[in-house]
């Protein structure tokens, strides 16, 4: 059986490490590194879904008001800081994880992204 998810990225990252000969502690740090800002990648994937671009609160004075999501941005961040995680160990997209890439959430990024560069521009 195969492996899936998580293990299955650690195991083809490890992997590529291995065959490029690259060993010790350093290498194996920003493996976790990813492997945990994949898991808040997921969380903030959950989020968006859950609550939208925006989301309707209660303000201190008893008022409704709407505010951005801001897991919208920090989604963001954290894709581009794991990029550049396999970028500083010259790493290839980790194969379990491509199908994510090519899903629908990258469409959405694309998206985000759009929307985001409207707002501030």
């Amino acid at each position: 059986m195969a492996k899936s998810g998580k293990n299955a990225i650690k195991a083809d990252l490890m992997a590529q490490l291995q065959s490029q000969r690259k060993e010790g502690q350093h290498f194996i740090d920003l493996i976790n590194d990813y492997l945990f800002l994949y898991d808040l990648k997921k969380n903030m994937q959950k989020d968006i879904k859950n609550r939208g671009l925006r989301y309707e609160t209660m303000s201190g004075s008893g008022v409704k008001t709407e505010k951005p999501n801001e897991n919208v941005q920090n989604l963001l961040k954290v894709n581009a800081q794991m990029l550049k995680i396999l970028s500083e160990l010259d790493l290839k997209e980790p194969s379990a994880a491509a199908d994510v890439y090519n899903s629908d959430y990258l469409k959405i990024y694309k998206r985000l992204y759009r929307l985001l560069q409207k707002e501030s521009g």
